[in-house]
Order: structure tokens, then C-alpha cells, then sequence
């Protein structure tokens, strides 16, 4: 790692844009309080989401070198301890703010009023020269239900389906004027029509561990292939419990108290609104082997997922957090394979709830073994099967594909069920189905 990048390396985004991959991230090489003198903001880019190179942009002096990949340097502080950055889909925005950012505190550990008292926004035509959009921040304390917040990363995006610029932010629950025994870490959420003028910030619904498992950062977006579905791959911080002897601690190197909280990933989803889905409790990512995993702040996701290959998904991982061997690791899954639904060898079926769509033909993303097999019927709302769709008239499907039409006797055309309301039954045996769309 770079001298300016530190063993705290942290708040991490990436973003693929015209055949480049983009990486933002906070160097900081001290555990030390949020917009201290040793954080900058850090900028790295790829071909192929793989390699990844540091450019010597020369835009700040760190160091007594030029020669670095600093897009913020202190004097930023304390927006660079957790600068945030989205590309801006939103149909005609200009050029010149195709990127944007949100970075600053509220308050500072101890409750005390910092320099940006809010989130400070910036534009940029290129993700590397920052313009700040105004002096004064653009979510303000006043925006803030309880006045308090936290200094973790803001994500934030254009919404297709909602019309809005959306922002998810970390608060404290059931927390006032001091921070109280039951108060533990949330996800709040602001929106705004113009990325200058906020609404204020509400609480997010969502089943929680329970103290002292919390979710520490919002990490959240809006998923490329739909839109309208935003994915969390956020972290699950456990607060105050240990896996390391003092001993091993000491064999990595790591800090005093460093090694006594755990964390590790976590997956949730939203359609927009106050509410994740959490349907799954359990880890999407555990810390893994090796002791180095099992300290504090490990485990902890990138923002963003991007596709860096045909039927590939990379997601990015901080390891070895507060240690010399802090580093990112890129991890891997299918297209759309965030989870299935899985049948086993014995067999087992899944009937939607009523739906409508547009489109012609059905196409889903499976995988099955050699001996699985899917089926796909066609219902009305009540549950009968719509003649020429029901079981017994689809084609058998087995294999493995990202995108295979559905196909029934009578050929693989929907589109006269279009726009009315339907149910689609699915019987499976050692598969999964991970995506449907109707196109």
C-alpha cells in the first residue's frame, strides 16, 4: 500500500462507467478520529475490474510527493474521512456533474459540532476533478430526526422508478442527547428532486440482530440489471465480541482493541421506501480463515457491485484491516446470483403472487445438475392453469444459462396474457432459479 494510504484503508466505492472501472476510497494510516489531519480521499482505476493501477495525478502535495492518487487531501477534512460517489443517471444532467459525492459529519464521536455540520455535495466530470456544488451542506443537522448521525459513508443514487435522487445514511436509533445503552447503529434514508434540497431524514424498517450486532454502514444501490430493486451488501458489525486470544492478537500486529468487535456481510434488498427486506439473517460472506479476518472492521464490502464478465458479478472485500497486509479482495458470483431459489433432489415447487407484465417471452437465469430439471406454468390469479401454459405443456428445462426463453408447445409467445393479472407456478428438482424477467 501507499505511505498516504495506511493500514485504515475504508469507505470504499466502485463504479463502472464506459469500459472503466472506478475505485474511491479513504486513505487514513492511524486509527484516529473522523477528519483527522492523516485522511485523503484516493482514487484508482481498471481495465477490467482485476488489475487495478494507482495514477500519479498530481493534484495535492502528501508527503512531499505530487506523484500520488489523491483527489482530496486534508484540507478537505473532515468531507475526505468518508467521501461518497455515485455516477448520475438521471436523464439530462449535464456533463460536467455526471459525478457526484456527498462527504462530511454531522458530529464527531464525542457529539461535538464539526467543520461541515452535514454532508457536503460535489460534482465532477470525471470522478478525479471535484467542484464543491456549495459552500453551505446540502443534508443538514437540521435535516436529522434526532440531530445526531454518524460519520460513515452516505450512499446515494439517481432512482429510475422512484424519480428521485435517494440517499441512505448511518444514525443511532433510540438515541437523543447522549448515547444511551440500547442505542445502537441504523440506516436512515433522505430523498430529493434536485441533489440540493433534501427531505428530512427517516428511519429505515428492517428486522435487527439485536444489540450488540448492528449494521454499520447503509451500502446501498440500485442493481444495473433492475433498477427498481436496490441491493445492500452492507456490513454486520459485533460490537464488543471477540474470537482472538490476546496472544494471537499480538501475532498479527494488530492495534490494542483493535481485535475486539467482529463483522462480517450481510444482504438485504428494497423497492424503494422506508423498508428493507431482510429475508435473510444469516451471513452473505463470513470473515473467512485465518486470524487476521477475525478483527475489527474486517469483512467490511465496497459500495457497488460490477460485471467484469459475461456471466460474472465482482463484488470487493476490505481484508486485514488495521494491519501492514490491509488490502481489497474481489470476490466473485454469477449474474443476478445474489440467491436462488433451490429445490432439491427430491423436488419442490414455488407459485408467485399475482402479477402483471410487459413483454413477449419469459427468459429466467437457472442451473440445474445433470438429472434437474424446471417446469413453468402459467396461472390466472385464482390458480388454474391458463390452457396452453400449464405443466404438462412446458419444455423441459435443464442446464445452466444466464438467460433461456421459456418455451411451451405452443411456442415461447406470452404476450396475449400481457397486462393481465397472472401467477407463475414453477416445479423444480437439484436447481436453481436465480432471475426472471418477461422481455
Amino acid at each position: 500500500m501507499a505511505l498516504w494510504e495506511g493500514p485504515f484503508v475504508g469507505y470504499l466505492t466502485v463504479i463502472q462507467n464506459d469500459g472503466k472501472y472506478q475505485l474511491f476510497y479513504r486513505g487514513k494510516t492511524a486509527m484516529t478520529r473522523a477528519g483527522a489531519p492523516d485522511e485523503t480521499t484516493c482514487y484508482a482505476e481498471s481495465a477490467d475490474g482485476i488489475h487495478w493501477t494507482r495514477p500519479d495525478l498530481g493534484l495535492y502535495e502528501v508527503r512531499e510527493t505530487t506523484a500520488n492518487n489523491i483527489i482530496f487531501d486534508n484540507s478537505f477534512a473532515p468531507v475526505c474521512s468518508n467521501f461518497g460517489v455515485f455516477l448520475d443517471t438521471r436523464p439530462g444532467v449535464p456533463e460536467s456533474e455526471r459525478y457526484k459525492g456527498l462527504g462530511g459529519t454531522f458530529t464527531d464521536l464525542k457529539g461535538r459540532i464539526v467543520s461541515s455540520d452535514g454532508l457536503v455535495g460535489f460534482v465532477s466530470v470525471d470522478g478525479i476533478h471535484w467542484n464543491r456544488l456549495q459552500e453551505k451542506a446540502v443534508i443538514g443537522r437540521d435535516l436529522h430526526p434526532n440531530k445526531w448521525s454518524d460519520t460513515s459513508m452516505p450512499s446515494t443514487f439517481w432512482s429510475e422508478s422512484e424519480g428521485q435522487y435517494v440517499c441512505y445514511v448511518r444514525a443511532w436509533k433510540d438515541r437523543d442527547e447522549e448515547k444511551g445503552p440500547n442505542a445502537c447503529r441504523w440506516i436512515a434514508r433522505t430523498t430529493s428532486p434536485d441533489f440540493v434540497h433534501w427531505s428530512p431524514i427517516e428511519m429505515m424498517e428492517y428486522q435487527e440482530d439485536g444489540l450488540p450486532s448492528q449494521l454499520y454502514l447503509a451500502n446501498t444501490f440500485s442493481y444495473f440489471r433492475a433498477p427498481h430493486i436496490y441491493l445492500a451488501i452492507t456490513a454486520r458489525l459485533c460490537d464488543g465480541r471477540q474470537v482472538l486470544t490476546p496472544r494471537q492478537a499480538r501475532a498479527i500486529g494488530v492495534p490494542q482493541h483493535s481485535w475486539k468487535d467482529l463483522s462480517d456481510v450481510v444482504l438485504m434488498s428494497s423497492r424503494g421506501g422506508l423498508r428493507y427486506d431482510r429475508t435473510f439473517m444469516s451471513s452473505f460472506l463470513r470473515p473467512g480463515l485465518g486470524p487476521q479476518n477475525w478483527v475489527t472492521r474486517c469483512s467490511f464490502p465496497a459500495l457497488g457491485v460490477v460485471q467484469t464478465g459475461p456471466g460474472e458479478l465482482s463484488i470487493y472485500i476490505e481484508r486485514d484491516n488495521a494491519q501492514s497486509t490491509s488490502h481489497l479482495r474481489r470476490y466473485t458470483l454469477r449474474l443476478d446470483g445474489f440467491a436462488s431459489v433451490h429445490a432439491p433432489y427430491e423436488g419442490g415447487e414455488m407459485v408467485t403472487r399475482p402479477l402483471m407484465f410487459t413483454g413477449n417471452k419469459l427468459v429466467i437465469n437457472f442451473a440445474t445438475s445433470a438429472s434437474g430439471r424446471i417446469h413453468c406454468e402459467i396461472q390466472d390469479a385464482s390458480g388454474k392453469p391458463i390452457p396452453g401454459f400449464a405443466l404438462s405443456d412446458c419444455k423441459e428445462i435443464g442446464g445452466d444459462e444466464i438467460e433461456r426463453t421459456v418455451h411451451w408447445k405452443g411456442g415461447s409467445d406470452v404476450s396475449k396474457l400481457a397486462g393481465k393479472p397472472v401467477r407463475l407456478r414453477f416445479m423444480m428438482k437439484d436447481g436453481d432459479l436465480f432471475a426472471l424477467k418477461f422481455k
